[in-house]
């Protein structure tokens, strides 16, 4: 890959990529259709192909079952369900999407730094970025250790904080997959550029209106361009 489309126009300007986890970096649509229709079976749901998965999903996730059962489920369903899936997912290999490493290695290349936060549960995390072999690109790892079922606003916050990039979130780039990821990354004050290739449809993403790619390259492109353009307003100011 070309470290030349990640070299900073105005050098001074150093990126910080927050990379989302799952439907971004790593390429699990259709393990998550196949765990989800493992659930739903129990509350008395139907299973859903691909496309009705990305043009119901959201977050917070007892919302989704709610979209699909017609019906809001109860704390024990939620927490039966969600335990199900994760064991279901738990099952299946880790595959990172083609060209995610080689773009990570010309961004350290570039001088720009990476970290990656997931709502998926810390330990599951951190074992398949071990098992990618991609762990060495982040300088922060974190996922959730708290209860499941939130959104990534609050996460991103105290993520940032252990980053020390609280004061500097006009250079801070999440790239995502979801809604959710754009609104968090918005509440934080930094930039945000979702691609079309994950959970979500990307009719529902440009229907939100946010800074929309097809590849994670391209989105990575994108938010450079968004931060040195901020950069270049705030050093004119």
């Amino acid at each position: 890959m070309n470290t030349a489309l990640f070299a900073a126009a105005t050098p001074a300007i150093r990126m910080h990529v927050v990379w989302d986890w799952n439907g971004t970096v790593k390429d699990d649509l259709d393990d998550h259709v196949s765990a989800l229709n493992a659930t739903l079976p129990a509350l008395g749901g139907e299973a859903v192909d691909r496309e009705t998965y990305r043009a119901k999903h959201t977050v917070p996730i007892p919302n989704f079952y709610a979209r699909l059962l017609g019906r809001t489920i109860t704390e024990q369903e939620w927490i039966s369900s969600d335990n199900a899936f994760l064991d279901h997912l738990r099952g299946q290999p880790v595959r990172v999407r083609e060209g995610a490493a080689e773009l990570m290695a010309a961004l350290r290349e570039a001088g720009h730094t990476q970290s990656l936060l997931s709502l998926c549960p810390h330990d599951t995390l951190v074992r398949e970025v071990e098992q990618a072999g991609i762990g060495h690109f982040f300088t922060r790892i974190e996922g959730r250790t708290g209860p499941s079922g939130g959104t990534k606003a609050a996460p991103l916050t105290a993520h940032l904080e252990a980053l020390g990039l609280t004061d500097q979130a006009h250079r801070v780039l999440l790239v995502g997959d979801a809604v959710d990821d754009a609104d968090a990354a918005h509440a934080n004050g930094a930039y945000a550029v979702l691609h079309t290739g994950g959970l979500h449809h990307p009719a529902k993403l440009a229907a939100a209106g946010h800074p929309l790619t097809d590849t994670l390259a391209d989105a990575v492109a994108l938010g450079l361009r968004l931060v040195q353009d901020r950069g270049t307003q705030l050093a004119c100011a």
